[in-house]
């Protein structure tokens, strides 16, 4: 083995390592939305996609969707959002990956990656946040790369995943910022 690959995966190791423990104990502080005996759906499938769990093997082909798609990206999020930035490293999507699976592991919140059904292509995301709004009791959010938005995939991603949340999911009142709330609106709503 060549001592820069060594080098490279140590680093890899002990950043992995650290960043565990620090996960481990952020989420120790954190409340669960959903009750204790939900079962979290697995997957959702359909014609089109599936979604299941993002996990930091996914690392590769989610880097490939978000930076192909960066300028319509930059948009999902709100007119404030910098994510994702053309700066943005492979390393560092690692770890929002890794944040994002210790998550759905802890049951804190539940990202599910939109993945073709061969599973080759990462399509999108999906996240299912708790939110301090009163008049809301989570906050779903989605993308889609841009090829897979230019095909359609936006809007029939999220009816499905509309459709998903109010029959599998226990929330009476989710909110789809972005979508059927403008992001000025749910940043004031209380």
């Amino acid at each position: 083995m060549n001592i820069t690959l060594l080098r490279k995966t140590s680093r890899f190791f002990v950043l992995s390592f650290f960043l565990s423990i620090i996960l481990n104990q952020l989420m120790a502080q954190t409340k669960t939305f959903i009750p204790a005996d939900f079962k979290v759906p697995e997957k959702l499938e359909t014609q089109h996609f599936r979604l299941r769990m993002l996990t930091v093997h996914d690392v590769v082909k989610d880097y490939d969707a978000v930076m192909t798609s960066i300028d319509h990206l930059q948009g999902v999020f709100g007119p404030d959002s910098k994510w994702p930035s053309r700066d943005l490293t492979f390393e560092q999507d690692l770890i929002d990956l890794g944040w994002h699976q210790k998550e759905f592991q802890r049951r804190s919140s539940f990202t599910y990656t939109v993945v073709s059904l061969d599973e080759r292509t990462v399509l999108g995301c999906i996240y299912i946040f708790p939110t301090d709004k009163i008049t809301f009791d989570s906050s779903v959010t989605m993308w889609v790369r841009k090829s897979a938005y230019d095909e359609g995939l936006d809007s029939i991603l999220f009816a499905a995943v509309k459709d998903w949340i109010s029959k599998e999911w226990p929330f009476k009142n989710p909110g789809y910022p972005g979508r059927e709330i403008t992001w000025a609106n749910w940043k004031s709503t209380k």
